[in-house]
């Protein structure tokens, strides 16, 4: 009965049984798993009284509210919502009113008992009814309110109704087939003359400039999400404290208004502070604390005179930056609070690496000691209010540069798949996470162990019940300041492999998200942005979510290693569907050099990443064979010249092969092409070694030469406009 009650519960909240594993095979999900991801849930499975009583309350709680929270359709569906009231309310008139987003009304009169009966159930000896009543009111793109009101406007209940267009956005240039091409880069590894030992907004107006003159259309980044300032070196772009906002590391300090002031230049100048500047700006890994450190120095002087100047009357700088604190809202309240108090509890020498090990008294934000920390904080949490606002004026500034310069995407931004355990995202809203879980992946090609992601997944009860609000917040923020939008994993949209805490990757299961719905809001965010949207959909993706995802508009992510027959040989680029972005390798995979040398199987040999070495031959076989169907690939079609030799074990990684390669993409179908600064450098380290931790330097790897030599490089110039004549040909179909 106990294991029958979980299985049902189980499959009521999304958890699945089985599935096709990246081989093909079927797997079943260990009946453990289940339970532990329910306990993740909040459901008490070891006490089966404990357990029902826990059902009932849900389902009452369920049945006492007269509307859900959120409906969401696409334009022009027929509307019609599921309405539960007390068989005595059944056949009374009522008021529908939808209040849009203007103020504007529409009422409708309805009696329950005229709609489609449903369902039924008794509570505490009273009879509920469950009527689907039909909406005759026309109602435009948008959020808005559906309110139930009493004959006499008394307000019964409310709920959230949201309008969204069919599919995401197309630039024009895009819908009318033109194929584009741009360079991606992480952001924190570009080098110049004039930064301070990290790439910042003004190397990106710098780097979008020259891309923009040479002829790319976009420049993609990593994830700029905010990371932990009081813990620099949690550095992972793709494990931040919050999704919503910037990390202000990328802040070009020179630039904003009030560097000049007397004091903070006779800091700058000084001779230890340019030492450490120069010390930072010629390393070749990022040293996150001492940049961190650095720039903080310089930005608590410049802040400290800017607010006695600025932000302390009426201003136009105090009304801006009371105009971004307003709409920025609790969100960014609580990441301000947060970065206050870790950097705090730091230096008081507690444990501050997470709001885990933070003091009980202040473990979640709205406790009665946090407001307290907020009232006698106020000065460090207006700073890094400050600090956010000067973010978020310097990306958009890079973004108007791309505009100016035509770019048809210019910026495209990443949007990480989660937050850390640690974060202020979860911080402030800990109802929403199922922190006793994480995300990752079963077992694949790429990870045979399957991974653990170490980031707590959202509850998909929790969003619905929050009327997606956090998912639109999400959507909305990673939409400023750019043309186009990567999801990282985005079958996260459909589902998510949840691995329970304490268990090891392999023993988890996914758990399904309401992808009709979250597609909508996509769709919705994406159309008023003006954004368009890549869907980074590789390893294990179900045939009918890449269906979904291109009929909402959703651009596929076509990585060319990855892009093999059955056979074994490569699949040409003119293949690849034309809603589609292409690029040869990743940031979790090894450069052109790297992998055509092996250098990623001889390091991850160095760093133990493979349990025999049996499986590093296989490894390096398999390399060996894949090289091979490149090579004929490449000659076949005429991307490398003849003179380049057809056996691999003859070729290495040359100027030729790598150019041929990226020629060899520009020739694809795809409407986006992708390609790494780093490839145009011919670097051999990668940027991420998937599986470590402190083994490697991840994320920290700067590019080989400043950003100012790059573009004035001959044959760099020569590519670049091979690349932008090749893909005008297949644009006009030659």
């Amino acid at each position: 009965m106990k294991l029958s009650l979980v299985d049902q519960l189980a499959e009521m909240r999304g958890i699945e049984s089985n599935y096709i594993d990246a081989w093909g095979k079927p797997m079943e999900v260990e009946p453990q798993s289940k339970v532990r991801i329910l306990e993740a849930m909040g459901y008490v499975i070891e006490d089966e009284q404990k357990l029902q009583q826990q059902l009932g309350q849900e389902s009452e709680q369920a049945w006492l509210e007269p509307l859900d929270p959120v409906l969401v359709k696409r334009q022009g569906e027929q509307l019609v919502l599921a309405l539960r009231l007390p068989i005595e309310l059944v056949n009374d008139e009522m008021i529908l009113r939808i209040v849009d987003e203007q103020g504007a009304l529409a009422d409708q009169r309805i009696v329950a008992s005229d709609g489609v009966l449903i369902d039924a159930t008794h509570i505490q000896d009273g009879e509920f009814q469950e009527y689907l009543i039909e909406i005759s009111t026309t109602v435009e793109q948008g959020y808005h309110q559906l309110r139930l009101l009493a004959d006499d406007e008394d307000e019964i209940a409310c709920m959230r109704l949201i309008i969204a267009p069919p599919a995401c956005y197309k630039p024009d240039a895009i819908k009318k087939g033109d194929k584009v091409w741009g360079l991606s880069v992480q952001l924190y590894c570009l080098r110049s003359e004039r930064n301070w030992g990290v790439g910042d907004f003004s190397d990106l107006c710098f780097l979008l400039g020259e891309a923009a003159e040479r002829g790319a259309q976009f420049v993609g980044l990593n994830p700029i999400h905010a990371l932990y300032p009081a813990n620099p070196d949690a550095c992972s772009p793709y494990g931040p404290s919050s999704r919503r906002w910037l990390n202000f590391i990328y802040l070009d300090v020179s630039a904003i208004e009030g560097y000049g002031h007397p004091e903070v230049q006779k800091l700058i100048s000084s001779g230890e502070f340019q030492a450490r500047l120069g010390h930072l700006r010629d390393a070749d890994y990022v040293d996150y604390q001492g940049v961190m450190a650095l720039k903080l120095e310089a930005l608590n002087l410049l802040f400290e005179h800017y607010n006695n100047q600025y932000l302390k009357g009426n201003t136009r700088q105090n009304r801006a930056f009371k105009a971004f604190v307003d709409t920025g809202g609790e969100s960014l309240q609580i990441l301000a609070c947060y970065d206050a108090l870790q950097a705090h509890l730091k230096q008081q020498g507690k444990d501050y690496w997470g709001w885990p090990v933070f003091p009980e008294a202040v473990k979640q934000y709205g406790t009665p000691q946090v407001e307290k920390f907020k009232k006698t904080h106020s000065q460090q949490i207006k700073f890094f209010l400050f600090l956010q606002w000067q973010a978020s004026i310097q990306l958009e500034n890079a973004h108007k540069l791309a505009a100016e310069k035509q770019m048809c995407i210019g910026i495209y931004r990443d949007l990480a798949v989660g937050v850390s355990e640690g974060g202020a995202e979860i911080w402030g809203n800990q109802s929403l996470y199922a922190t006793d879980a994480s995300v990752g992946a079963p077992p694949d090609i790429l990870g045979p162990l399957g991974q653990d992601w170490g980031l707590p997944p959202m509850d998909p009860k929790q969003l619905y019940r929050q009327q997606y609000q956090p998912v639109i917040d999400l959507f909305r923020s990673n939409m400023q300041s750019c043309g186009a939008l990567r999801i990282d994993h985005v079958m996260a949209l459909l589902r998510l492999w949840w691995v329970p805490k304490g268990n090891n990757a392999k023993t988890g299961s996914y758990v399904y998200y309401p992808v009709d719905d979250l597609l909508a809001i996509l769709a919705l965010e994406s159309e008023r942005n003006k954004v368009l949207v890549i869907g980074e959909d590789l390893g294990t993706v179900p045939e009918e979510i890449r269906e979904t995802l291109t009929n909402n508009g959703v651009y596929s992510y076509r990585v060319f290693f990855f892009e093999q027959a059955k056979d074994g040989g490569f699949f040409s680029p003119s293949h690849y569907p034309e809603q589609s972005m292409a690029t040869l390798t990743t940031h979790d995979m090894p450069t052109l050099t790297g992998y055509w040398h092996c250098l990623d199987l001889e390091l991850g040999k160095t760093l133990n990443l493979y349990p025999s070495e049996e499986i590093l031959r296989s490894l390096y076989d398999s390399r060996h064979n894949n090289k091979q169907r490149i090579l004929d690939s490449l000659h076949a079609h005429g991307s490398i010249p003849d003179w380049i030799g057809r056996e691999v074990e003859q070729v290495g990684m040359s100027k030729e092969l790598n150019h041929g390669l990226q020629m060899h993409m520009a020739s694809g179908s795809s409407a986006l092409l992708s390609l790494q600064l780093e490839d145009w450098l011919e670097m051999d380290k990668p940027v991420n070694v998937p599986g470590t931790y402190s083994e490697y330097p991840n994320w920290q790897r700067k590019l080989s030469k400043p950003l100012e030599s790059v573009f004035s490089r001959g044959e760099l110039q020569d590519l670049a406009r091979g690349l932008t004549e090749r893909r005008k040909h297949v644009s006009e179909g030659d």
